[in-house]
């Protein structure tokens, strides 16, 4: 599937999607976790792309959206803006009609959504040795994949590896809005040590 074309089926699954730098948890950037913060303080369900781990879309989405910066913020398929246009609409009062008015259903989302077990089990059943890390929840899922299957390759051919045991459920909008992280059994074990001394890790 195309780049462009997978951002179109994401904009199409979710009513509400922010596509920003890092997660909602954890963002990285100042404009990002405003808008996160605008976001939330909305109580609105939203999905959400951390463009760091997407570099293709990260790439090709201001060429749809005719945005260059980010965040970007869509409802139904349109561009609201970015950070500035989400804290003007915040502040006259018309940013949460406009999510109130998207938001989907609870109980349709919930009866779609895999667990956190069958994401783990799909990503196994693709690469056996793997250890499976799943945050989030619903539709919105972060994937960590530790596998000695990802030696020798480039950071894309580790996310595209992991994301070919879930083309079912990606085909199907069981899943979207998802974060691939993949490493080695080395590469994990580099991370963790460089987490716990306070060091920051730079990939290259």
């Amino acid at each position: 599937m195309r780049t462009e074309d997978k951002i179109c089926k994401q904009l199409a699954a979710n009513p509400i999607i922010l596509y920003m730098k890092g997660i909602p948890a954890n963002p990285q950037c100042g404009f990002s976790a405003k808008a996160v913060g605008l976001l939330n303080a909305a109580n609105i369900p939203y999905a959400y792309v951390n463009v760091l781990e997407a570099p293709f879309i990260r790439e090709k989405l201001p060429g749809i959206s005719r945005w260059p910066t980010y965040p970007q913020l869509f409802v139904n398929g349109e561009l609201v803006g970015g950070c500035d246009i989400i804290e003007a609409m915040s502040n006259n009062g018309s940013l949460l009609p406009l999510l109130t008015a998207a938001a989907p259903k609870k109980a349709e989302a919930a009866n779609d959504a895999l667990t956190t077990g069958e994401v783990e089990q799909l990503v196994r059943q693709g690469i056996t040795d793997a250890d499976v890390i799943v945050e989030g929840e619903g539709c919105d899922l972060v994937i960590t994949v530790v596998s000695s299957q990802f030696s020798d390759l480039a950071l894309v051919k580790k996310q595209q590896l992991v994301m070919a045991t879930l083309t079912g459920p990606l085909a199907s909008d069981k899943l979207h809005a998802v974060s691939v992280k993949a490493y080695t059994p080395d590469e994990w074990r580099h991370r963790q040590r460089n987490q716990e001394t306070g060091l920051l890790q730079i990939q290259h």
